[in-house]
C-alpha cells in the first residue's frame, strides 16, 4: 500500500485526483491510502514523513505550493512530489525543490496515469534502497547508503551508520539477502561492508567509515575483486 497526499485547494480538482487514483489502483491492482489537504499550511501542520507521494497544487491562496515543498524538503528528503499546475513556467522551479514531474490542468486521466506511473517507479526504486529495521520501541527506516557495515554477534545484527548504531535480532544470511542488490561484501564471517564507504585496505585491515575491520584470509581475494569492480564501475 502506498500513502498518497493530495494538496489541492479546489474541491473539484481534489475529487478528480481521488477518482484518478482509484481508477489507477484498480487498473494496476495497487492499494492507495489517500490523505486530502486543502492547502500547504494544513499539510505542514504537524507534518510527519509518512507519505510516499505528494500531489501538490502550486497556486493556493494560503501558501504557494513551491514554498510548502521547500519546507517539506527540510524534514523529508524521501517523499516523491508531483506538482499540479496550469502554468508550465512553474515546471523548472519545481525541480529546484526535488519535484519529479508535473501534470497540467485541466487534468486528463491519460496524462495523469502516464506521469503517475513514473512517480511510482521512483518510489519503488527508493524502497529497494531502504531497510526497515524493527527496533524495540518502533521501527527505523534506514537508507542503505548510510550504512558503513553490519556486524553479527550472537544472532544480534549491529548496523553501524552515519547516524549511529542500531541493533536488531537477525542473521548474517538475512542481511545478505536484503542487501543482495547493493554493493555490500563480507570481509570476514562477522562483517558485511558497504563498498561505498571503504577508504583503505592495508594488509588484513579494511577501513570503512573510519572503522578498522579485520579481513579474513579466505575473504581477501573476493573482497578486493568486488572493490575493484565497484571502483571501476562494473558493479
Amino acid at each position: 500500500m502506498y500513502h498518497i497526499a493530495i494538496v489541492e485547494d479546489e474541491v473539484d480538482f481534489s475529487t478528480q485526483l481521488q477518482r484518478f487514483l482509484e481508477q489507477y489502483g484498480q487498473e494496476q491492482d495497487i492499494c492507495f491510502k489517500v490523505s486530502v489537504f486543502y492547502g500547504g499550511t494544513e499539510l505542514l501542520k504537524d507534518y510527519e514523513p509518512v507519505y510516499d507521494v505528494i500531489l501538490m497544487d502550486i497556486e493556493m491562496p494560503d501558501m504557494n505550493g513551491m514554498d510548502a515543498a521547500a519546507q517539506i524538503r527540510r524534514i523529508d528528503l524521501d517523499v516523491v512530489m508531483m506538482f499540479i499546475t496550469n502554468l508550465a513556467s512553474y515546471a523548472l522551479r519545481g525541480y529546484e525543490v526535488g519535484a519529479l514531474d508535473f501534470v497540467m490542468k485541466p487534468l486528463t486521466y491519460y496524462a495523469f496515469a502516464m506521469r503517475f506511473a513514473r512517480v511510482l517507479r521512483r518510489v519503488r526504486q527508493r524502497e529497494q534502497q531502504q531497510l526497515l529495521l524493527p527496533l524495540a520501541d518502533g521501527v527505523k527506516k534506514l537508507e542503505v547508503r548510510q550504512i558503513y557495515y553490519v556486524e553479527v554477534q550472537n544472532r544480534i545484527l549491529h548496523y553501524y551508520t552515519q547516524d549511529g548504531e542500531y541493533c536488531v535480532r537477525g542473521t548474517m544470511q538475512s542481511v545478505e539477502r536484503a542487501l543482495a542488490s547493493q554493493p555490500f561484501v563480507k570481509c570476514n564471517h562477522w562483517y558485511i561492508v558497504n563498498l561505498m564507504h571503504v577508504s583503505e585496505v592495508r594488509d588484513n585491515i579494511v577501513t570503512v567509515g573510519g572503522h578498522k575491520l579485520e579481513m579474513s584470509r579466505r575473504s581477501r581475494t573476493p573482497f578486493l575483486k568486488a572493490l575493484a569492480d565497484y571502483v571501476g564501475g562494473t558493479h
